[in-house]
């Protein structure tokens, strides 16, 4: 054990040092568990305050709705929290693979690398979890101005209990050492393979199997009204986790399209990295998912907030709406942030193919178009995806209005766009790390 902790040392000694090209990867790691960290402390805060409100003396009977909705709202940004903290942690697996893979070939013992790996993930997950549980303090004003029910939230309503944050934190550890333990398991049982970056199998089409079930589940459940609505909420989130699972294979058949139909260097070029890692492609933009499904459920609310001529029904239809759109603010957030640092992470992890592509001749320009359609591209899929996921929810229980209405159509078009444009901010933060590497 001695000899694996003065190892762990030394590799990290070298990684703090300007001399290790993967540095960065370690810092853009850590960010991203700190901004998961922070999201979901003010997601189960605000999910909290809700509770407390249907709870107290006096409570309206509307309440429990808001309880209801919130809840949903959780579950659906839990899928892109859980990505983002998965995405971190397969950043800093990118560069362990490689040097534990190595460290095999030289003589070091299983244990050693076990030993090795739990340490620098479990390092780089606690600080970064504890970094964010700090910075939540810092989110929770942004909250406040926003109104439920005409009146706002205190600074304390919303600061969750204590346990909560050391769940939390525990968990998002949790979430990198299961990552760190699937990649210790590839290094120590071939690390020929990981050393010689062997492609992964091709995916199945039997990933489109849950979607269809959920959707069918769904469909019965809603017209022979078998369900309340808190199974209906949980088949919808539980329908969106599925796009999880589908969204790799569109990606793949997405990429395969790109690369008949290209024409250009950076078209091709986008189009075979999509090729050789549509999960990674998926994982830049899931995020751009939800915001699409949440922006379509907004969308329709919206519509009747001021349609039912009851006020109370208005109040509770407006707050839905109010509550769609801040839900979709989180969600566009954590998507820009997940790419940005899956882009940097993917420049980092490719550095020696773009600089025997920068050495070959190949124009910096043409390079930041590769990078920035390799964001694009997927972009686009994702909200064919998500929009076509949110209308086999949505056409059932409202029907044909939601694609006739122009004030439907408007706000959901404004809404995708904003998602997009972020996360292709997101995307266009990394050039400077391409420079870096070309430095």
């Amino acid at each position: 054990m001695k000899a694996a902790l003065d190892l762990w040392l030394l590799l990290r000694r070298r990684t703090t040092s300007s001399a290790d090209p993967h540095r960065l990867t370690g810092t853009l790691a850590v960010l991203a568990f700190a901004v998961t960290t922070a999201v979901v402390l003010v997601v189960i805060g605000g999910y909290l305050a809700f509770t407390a409100r249907a709870a107290a003396p006096g409570a309206a009977p509307d309440d429990g709705m808001y309880v209801l909705f919130a809840g949903t709202a959780s579950l659906l940004l839990l899928v892109p929290l859980v990505t983002l903290g998965g995405a971190a942690a397969r950043l800093a697996v990118a560069r362990r693979d490689a040097r534990l893979a190595a460290l095999r070939l030289a003589g070091a013992t299983t244990a050693q690398v076990s030993a090795i790996t739990i340490l620098d993930a479990t390092v780089q997950a606690l600080t970064g979890a504890v970094i964010g549980a700090a910075g939540m303090f810092a989110l929770v004003p942004l909250v406040l101005p926003i109104e439920f029910q005409d009146r706002a939230f205190s600074y304390g309503e919303l600061l969750p209990p204590w346990w909560v944050y050391l769940a939390t934190i525990g968990a998002v550890t949790a979430i990198a050492l299961v990552s760190a333990g699937a990649s210790l398991r590839k290094v120590a049982i071939t690390p020929l393979g990981v050393a010689a970056r062997t492609s992964p199998n091709p995916l199945h089409w039997s990933r489109v199997v849950p979607i269809v079930a959920f959707a069918a589940l769904f469909a019965v459940l809603w017209n022979t009204g078998m369900a309340g609505l808190l199974t209906l909420a949980l088949v919808v989130a539980g329908g969106f986790a599925m796009l999880n699972a589908i969204g790799p294979l569109v990606m793949s058949l997405v990429g395969r399209m790109a690369a008949k139909r290209a024409r250009t260097a950076a078209q091709l070029v986008a189009a075979r990295r999509i090729l050789d890692a549509p999960k990674t492609a998926w994982r830049s933009v899931g995020g751009v998912a939800l915001a699409t499904f949440i922006a379509g459920m907004t969308s329709a609310v919206a519509l009747f907030s001021t349609a039912t001529g009851d006020a109370e029904q208005e109040q509770l239809f407006g707050d839905m709406a109010t509550g769609g759109l801040l839900t979709l603010a989180i969600a566009g957030v954590v998507a820009a942030v997940s790419t940005g640092v899956m882009q940097a992470g993917g420049v980092i992890d490719r550095r020696t193919e773009y600089r025997a592509l920068h050495l070959a001749g190949t124009d910096l320009r043409v390079l930041d178009r590769a990078r920035l359609r390799e964001t694009a591209v997927p972009l686009v899929a994702a909200v064919a995806l998500a929009t076509g996921g949110a209308l086999v929810f949505l056409l059932p229980a409202l029907g044909m209005t939601v694609v006739t209405s122009p004030a439907v159509l408007g706000q959901f078009a404004l809404s995708v766009l904003g998602a997009c444009a972020l996360v292709l901010l997101g995307s266009v933060a990394s050039r400077r790390v391409v420079r870096m590497v070309l430095a």
